[in-house]
């Protein structure tokens, strides 16, 4: 790319997306656990072109709301009434005019490539085109504008809109282009919505740049599936497949092991080193990190997690915002969440629970626990049925529990409180006061035997049965 071919890009999100049947805009509907406006976002950053904008309407609060948390930098472009493409690059012109050259894309392609955005880029800038747009012959045609080449260039021209003759050209628009700024301001405010639906097309841009002799170059892509687009519930499954096999095939290049790779999901943003191990129907999304020599095991759902090398996640364990160090163990059937951390070497075993705690290093907590907002030091042994019971009613509140501690089964620990260094408690006990470093605390009513009772009980419901 020219240094001098200053690029901005614009992606039109602002469309209901009739057919996917939902209320949620359609740039808003998920794969692997992202919305598909992610995709077109992620690819237009990493070529480092410039500044970046998003036409929003339908319900453009929710997109408005995603890219400040997600992509702060992009600025947002409101289409109250949506009244097509060439609509949008209208009243985006203010934001548009700044540069000498603006990408547009829809915003519902997942599979484009940084690759093929570079090289249409490259291409528009080396022929200083007025517009430069991708296009790839179709398998199957339907609902693409087709790709009219003559003696004079190009043109596309929609479906809606196509003869019988023009609707079997198999040549057809992938909906992303680059313009030049000052050829496109000439012309934008020429658009007419004569048409089968009464819309603006982007599309007829082409021909008024060509009409006033400016240059328009398509540039074929050999790839069909990179710009599938997304308009109803069927194909968005399908580009979910496509982005699926396509991510697991990088990772298994890179040296991650799947056993059946067919069954497990891995969303965009997740990292896999070498020699990790993925049993089938396991699932990683979102920020997640997965160190080296780590083993997940089946229908583990791991979300916005670091995992630290050799770690071992048994089967049915669930991970939400967590940090797992190394040579961690957990499971199966765990539940870890909110900021959980697990130090090095620690275990959390079956149905524990695990929220905005930290366990210590080589610490245990084995079975059948609730550890919410505590702190638990090092080599400290959490017996079966503990839990830390943190909710008042009104806030939360912290337990503390020391190093070397050993806490019986069936301990409740009502916080806030606090277990020293060395302390022990008594298998059912609740503790609802500080424990001194090295002491035991005992904490349960005093047993009563009550003789013959059971043979009294029993006389009882023989003369009742009578």
């Amino acid at each position: 790319m020219e240094r001098n071919c200053i690029v901005g890009a614009l992606i039109l999100a602002a469309g209901k997306g009739v057919r996917m049947r939902s209320d949620r805009p359609k740039a808003m509907q998920k794969i692997l656990g992202e919305p598909l406006l992610y995709y077109g976002l992620t690819a237009v950053h990493s070529l480092h072109a410039g500044p970046t904008a998003v036409v929003v309407g339908h319900k453009g609060s929710l997109i408005s709301e995603y890219l400040g948390k997600s992509f702060p930098g992009s600025a947002i472009v409101w289409q109250h009434e949506q009244l097509g493409t060439g609509h949008a690059l209208q009243i985006a012109r203010e934001w548009w005019l700044s540069f000498s050259h603006v990408l547009v894309l829809p915003g519902d392609v997942p599979l484009i490539t940084p690759d093929s955005l570079s090289r249409l880029i490259d291409h528009h800038c080396a022929m200083k085109a007025a517009c430069s747009f991708i296009s790839f012959s179709a398998s199957n045609p339907s609902g693409y504008g087709r790709v009219l080449r003559s003696d004079d260039g190009c043109r596309i021209i929609e479906e809606k809109d196509a003869t019988e003759d023009q609707k079997r050209v198999t040549e057809v628009n992938s909906g992303v282009y680059v313009f030049s700024v000052p050829a496109l301001d000439s012309v934008i405010d020429f658009l007419s919505n004569e048409n089968a639906q009464g819309e603006y097309y982007l599309p007829d841009i082409l021909t008024l740049l060509a009409k006033n002799g400016h240059r328009v170059e398509a540039v074929r892509s050999d790839s069909e599936t990179e710009f599938l687009g997304v308009n109803s519930s069927r194909q968005l499954a399908e580009a979910a497949s496509c982005k699926r096999s396509e991510i697991i095939d990088g990772w298994t290049d890179a040296g991650a092991r799947f056993q059946a790779p067919e069954t497990v999901f891995v969303g965009p943003g997740v990292t896999l080193a070498s020699d990790v191990e993925l049993s089938p129907f396991v699932q990683i999304y979102g920020s997640s990190t997965i160190g080296s020599g780590t083993t997940i095991g089946s229908f583990s759902v791991v979300r916005d997690s670091v995992i630290s090398e050799g770690c071992s996640i048994l089967d049915h364990v669930v991970l939400e915002s967590c940090s797992i160090a190394t040579g961690a163990k957990i499971g199966p059937f765990a539940y870890l969440r909110d900021g959980a951390q697990v130090a090095r070497d620690a275990y959390v075993g079956k149905f524990v629970e695990v929220k905005k705690s930290t366990i210590g290093e080589r610490s245990k907590v084995p079975h059948l626990s609730y550890i919410g907002d505590a702190e638990i030091g090092e080599d400290t042994n959490i017996g079966a049925g503990t839990i830390t019971c943190n909710y008042d009613g009104i806030r939360k509140n912290p337990t503390k529990i020391g190093n070397r501690c050993f806490v019986g089964s069936d301990t409740m620990f009502v916080a806030p409180v606090e277990l020293g260094d060395d302390a022990f408690t008594g298998a059912g006990s609740v503790i609802t006061q500080d424990v001194p470093e090295g002491d035991l605390a005992v904490a349960r009513a005093k047993q009563r035997n009550i003789p013959g009772w059971g043979k009294k009980k029993n006389s009882r419901k023989n003369e009742g049965g009578n």
